[in-house]
This record gives C-alpha cells, structure tokens and sequence, in this order.
C-alpha cells in the first residue's frame, strides 16, 4: 500500500465526537514514550502529522487522521503514565475503553511495545484485556534500530513466547524502527489486506 494523502481531521474527547463517516479505523496506543507519533509519521511519510513530545503522556485526546480518503489511523493516548493525576488518567481509561468496545469503525488495534526492554505488566494486563473483550490487535515492536537486527528479533522472540502461558495463537507482530523504516511495509501490507478482506485476523 502506498500512503498519497494523511491529515489531521479531528480530536475528540469522547466517543460521540468521533468522525461519523463510516470508514474503517486502525488504532495505535502504548504505554508514554514508546514512539507512536514517531511510528505514525513514519507509516505516512509525513514528518509533521502526529505531534511528537520530549514530555510523555501529551496525547490525551482521540486524534483521527485521515489517509487516502478511505481509513483513519486513530493515535489514542498512553496508558499507564505516573506523572498524570489519577483523575486525568481515569478519565483516559474511561475514554479508551469505551472507544475500543464501543467503536464500531475500530478494525484493529495496532499495540506498541518497546523492545528493548523486558515485558512489562500493564502492557501484558492491556493486551489480556483486549483480549478476553474480542478486540483484534496486532503487537509493534518499536526501537528496534536501538538493538541491532538479531538482538531485536530475538527479544521479539522471547517476549511473545511469554504469552504462550495464556494465548493459544499469538497475535500477529511487526518489529520497527521509526529511524530506519524498518517493518513500514509490513503494517501498511497487513493493514492492505484487512481493508480487502484477505485476513480473518
């Protein structure tokens, strides 16, 4: 798939502020500082399109931007940032679990993971979560370019062999850098195929 138009459309604050055009809708969240707007200008070549932050924990809105008239990416805020007050993360919690189980547009959660590091408990409570409610998701490793080709595919490895305790099929995982482009092909082919029906994933 080739990326010809991506632009802002809308922030919403709740579910009802969402575009109501019908088009199919590809979300992307992790935990603060994992690289999402860095994964999201680099999927649409457009440097400027989501906002990156030295601050974690900006997003706080649901951001739609719309890619060649025909889908959304939806950038969602970070879960699970310490420095917000409890009350704003709750009112995000709410937000993103009503958009993830309410969304009738929502056709795949795209779930970044940064792969440097160990797994980390909230991202394996999220990802059970999305799990148990029938969300579809896939898992991005980001910073990959951080480690080097055999040591990212190996931590990739080892991270998804630790969900065999619970997932009978594991979900399906790209492994990409913002920096190299690495794995931009891969999402956007996969995200091709759902679009066309070529996936039951």
């Amino acid at each position: 798939m080739i990326i010809k138009k991506s632009e802002f459309t809308i922030s919403a604050a709740k579910l009802s502020q969402c575009p109501k055009d019908g088009k199919p809708e590809f979300a992307f969240i992790g935990r603060s500082n994992v690289g999402k707007s860095s994964l999201i200008n680099m999927l649409t070549a457009h440097k400027g399109l989501a906002k990156t932050s030295a601050t974690p924990g900006k997003t706080l809105l649901i951001n739609h931007f719309n890619i060649n008239d025909s889908w959304y990416i939806v950038d969602l805020p970070g879960y699970g940032f310490a420095k917000r007050s409890k009350k704003v993360q709750e009112e995000i919690d709410k937000m993103i679990d009503s958009y993830m189980l309410q969304r009738e547009e929502l056709v795949n959660v795209f779930l970044l993971i940064d792969i440097r590091h160990d797994p980390q408990k909230i991202d394996r409570e999220f990802m059970d979560w999305l799990g148990e409610n029938g969300v579809p998701f896939s898992i991005v490793f980001t910073k990959a370019d951080k480690l080097g080709p055999v040591k990212a595919k190996q931590n990739a490895a080892k991270y998804l062999n630790t969900l065999k305790d619970v997932w009978e099929e594991l979900p399906p995982a790209f492994i990409t850098s913002s920096e190299s482009r690495l794995g931009k092909e891969d999402i956007l082919n996969y995200i091709e195929e759902i679009l066309n029906g070529d996936t039951t994933s």
